[in-house]
């Protein structure tokens, strides 16, 4: 099993993630939700997510489940 961290970047909008063997992945936030069909409280619940637990946002954007995620948190709404 590899080890990976990761943590946001606040200087650049990004999620960085550093494997073990030394490897740095950087997401850019901004490019990975463009295009995303999000409302003001999907919007928070990402940028909470990039904030609080960056490794399961850059697995969504890694896997493209990203709108499957906001569209679930939306859901939640009602």
């Amino acid at each position: 099993m590899k080890f990976i961290y990761a943590e946001y970047n606040m200087y650049h909008n990004s999620v960085d993630i550093t494997t073990f063997d030394g490897y740095l992945l950087r997401i850019d936030c901004n490019k990975a939700e463009d295009g995303l069909k999000t409302t003001p409280c999907s919007e928070c619940a990402l940028n909470a997510l990039a904030i609080d637990d960056p490794l399961e946002y850059a697995r969504l954007y890694l896997d493209r489940n990203m709108q499957m995620w906001v569209d679930a948190e939306d859901s939640l709404e009602l």
